[in-house]
Formats: structure tokens, C-alpha cells, sequence
């Protein structure tokens, strides 16, 4: 057997081993010890999502690739914060916020950051089209502004939240840029978001000798689901460990909401780097951005939708230190887009800010 047939078949049944420990544990009180091994059928589940992405997206080709796991982990997030929220009562009001504001963090910053730094690393110069990179990131500024920061200023509700008149008017302008964003991405403009070689040369398609099959690529979109859902399943069999381990440390209860962000983009962090190893780097920003957009976008109407039934308010707005933060990943983001060239000083500048955050979230 080929090391790459030995990989095709460890990545088939991963997923299904996954769904297994995930019905085995559902619903119990793990010791320390079934946690671990939980825990690495979580990161086996991941590694096997990042392998079915790739394949569905060599078959679709870009920008479909991208938008189609970037869809997939933010239903897997929502699904996520939603049973947390169900679950975890007084604690769980800010959970939404949290979560999405380090799903912003880490795609804009962490995701974008290391790929920039392994294609600069990589090519000395990493390109891409400042076109679609730069209306993708607009995009989410405009969405993270208007569910994030405003509700902090709004004045009809007391507290760092909206009135249900305006929760519902954000979900819907959310939703309707986020729609407006992928017609112009995958229709109107798909042109600005294929992946450009450092020789300019645009590539408009994946190459085709090596193709999957119909057949093949079916069988990973059904495979990329199931491991998809045993993430979310396990993160949230895992997650009473987490919040359990982040009281016992003296951190504050939003270090949970970044702890799920982690978990659940680190498959379109690897395939992000991948991409960009390959000098592919449009395909990472597609990734980074469209994560990030889809995260609010989608999670803000969805939780919106959520709290028909789903008791108590809903925090949205930041906080000071957290508003900086966004304004500064807006501005040096900004200058990062705009030239559609970036060397290793971008990447590093994103990954401090990523660092920073992550230091200011368990040290505010």
C-alpha cells in the first residue's frame, strides 16, 4: 500500500471513529483521562476535515473551495455556541460576543499572519489581488462594526446590547452584506478572487491531471460533514474541562469563547497554510477573510434567530480594550491589502496583534 492510499484510508475512516467516541461519551461526565483521548480524536477529526476541504475545493475549484468550508465550520461554530449558550445560563450571556470577536481576531490576524509569513518566507514576496482582498475585507469591517462595537453606543437598552427592533435590523443587514459579498465573489467578480502566482500569472483552475472524480469528491463533502460534526461534538464534550480548567486558573469566562474559535477554525488554519505554501495565497485569504465573515455574517443572524427562545439578554457590544484592538486590525490590515504585496514585516505585525490579543484575553 502507497503512503498516499494509507492516507486516503485514514482519512475515510477518522471521521467515523470520531462519530463513535463522540455517541460513546455524548452526554457524560469524563475523567481526566477519557478527555485526552478525546481530545485527540477532536485533532484527528480536524486533520481529516482539512484533507475532504481540499479535495472538495480541487474539484469546485476557487473561490468555491474556500466559501464552502468556511461555510461549513461557521454552521459547526453556531451549532456550537448556541448548545453552549442553551447549557450554560447567567455565564453564557456574552458567549456569542466572545466567540466571534476571537473567531474575528484569529482569522484577520492569526490566519492571515501566518500565511502571509509563509509566503513571504516561502517567495520572498506573497501577492494577491487587492481587488477582492480589500472589498472581502471591508466587508467584514463594515459587519463586525455594526454587530460589534454598536451595541456599546446604542442608547434604548441598557448594557452592551441591542433591543430585539435592532438585534433583528443587524441580523438582517448582516446577513444581506454577507449574501451581497459571495454573489459578488463566486459571480460578478470571481475574477478578484483566484489565486495569483508571484509571476502575476492568475490560475483559473486547479490542475487537472490529478483531479478527483465526481464520485471521490461527493464522498469527502459527505466525509467533511460528519468530521465537521464530530468537532463540534467533542469540542462540546470537551468544553466542561475547558471552562472547568479556566475558572481553576483565575481566567475570565471570555477565554472559553476564544478557546472555541481555536478549535473550530483550526481546520481552515491548516488548509490556509497549505494553501499558501503552494503559492496559493489568494486561496488563504479567501479563507481567512470569508472565515471571518462568515462568523458574523452568519453566527449574528443565527443567534438572533436563537434568542426567540433562548433566555436571558445577549451582550454583543465590546468592551474598550477590545474596540482598540478591532481599530488597530482594521487600520494595519488596511495597509496590508492595499498594495496587494506583503513580506514577512505584514505577517509578523498580524501575529503580534494576534499575540496580543491572546495575551490581553487571559490578562485584561
Amino acid at each position: 500500500m502507497t503512503v498516499k492510499s494509507a492516507l486516503s484510508n485514514w482519512t475515510a475512516y477518522t471521521p467515523v471513529l470520531a462519530i463513535v467516541a463522540l455517541l460513546l461519551s455524548y452526554g457524560r461526565v469524563l475523567p481526566p483521562a477519557a478527555v485526552v483521548v478525546i481530545s485527540l480524536f477532536l485533532a484527528a477529526a480536524v486533520l481529516a476535515a482539512v484533507h475532504h476541504a481540499e479535495v472538495v475545493a480541487h474539484k469546485v475549484g476557487e473561490p468555491y473551495g474556500s466559501l464552502i468550508l468556511a461555510v461549513a465550520v461557521t454552521v459547526i461554530e453556531v451549532a456550537l455556541i448556541v448548545t453552549l449558550m442553551i447549557s450554560g445560563g447567567e455565564s453564557s450571556q456574552s458567549l456569542a460576543r466572545d466567540t466571534v470577536f476571537a473567531a474575528v481576531m484569529i482569522t484577520c490576524n492569526g490566519i492571515l499572519g501566518i500565511s502571509l509569513l509563509v509566503g513571504a518566507l516561502r517567495r520572498r514576496i506573497a501577492v494577491f489581488n487587492p481587488e477582492g482582498t480589500g472589498a472581502a475585507f471591508a466587508t467584514v469591517t463594515a459587519i463586525a462594526t455594526l454587530s460589534l462595537v454598536l451595541p456599546a453606543f446604542t442608547t434604548s437598552s441598557p448594557g452592551p446590547q441591542f433591543t430585539p427592533a435592532q438585534l433583528g435590523f443587524a441580523a438582517v443587514v448582516s446577513l444581506g452584506l454577507y449574501l451581497l459579498f459571495v454573489g459578488v465573489q463566486t459571480r460578478r467578480h470571481r475574477y478578484y478572487f483566484l489565486p495569483i502566482t508571484t509571476s502575476g500569472e492568475v490560475i483559473d483552475a486547479e490542475e487537472h491531471l490529478d483531479a478527483p472524480s465526481r464520485r471521490t469528491a461527493l464522498t469527502s463533502l459527505g466525509l467533511l460533514l460528519v468530521a465537521l460534526i464530530a468537532v463540534v461534538g467533542l469540542a462540546k464534550g470537551v468544553s466542561p474541562a475547558v471552562e472547568s480548567g479556566v475558572q481553576n486558573a483565575g481566567l475570565p469566562q471570555s477565554v472559553v469563547g476564544v478557546v472555541i474559535a481555536l478549535l473550530v477554525l483550526l481546520p481552515e488554519t491548516i488548509a490556509a497554510v497549505r494553501a499558501a505554501s503552494r503559492d496559493r495565497m489568494q486561496t488563504s485569504i479567501n479563507l481567512a477573510l470569508g472565515s471571518a465573515m462568515a462568523s458574523i455574517g452568519l453566527t449574528i443572524p443565527a443567534i438572533a434567530a436563537a434568542m426567540i427562545w433562548l433566555p436571558g439578554p445577549l451582550l454583543l457590544g465590546l468592551g474598550g480594550t477590545q474596540m482598540v484592538l478591532l481599530g488597530l486590525t482594521v487600520v494595519i490590515g488596511t495597509l496590508t491589502v492595499v498594495p496587494g504585496r506583503a513580506n514577512i514585516l505584514q505577517g509578523g505585525l498580524h501575529l503580534s496583534l494576534l499575540a496580543v490579543f491572546l495575551f490581553l484575553a487571559a490578562s485584561p
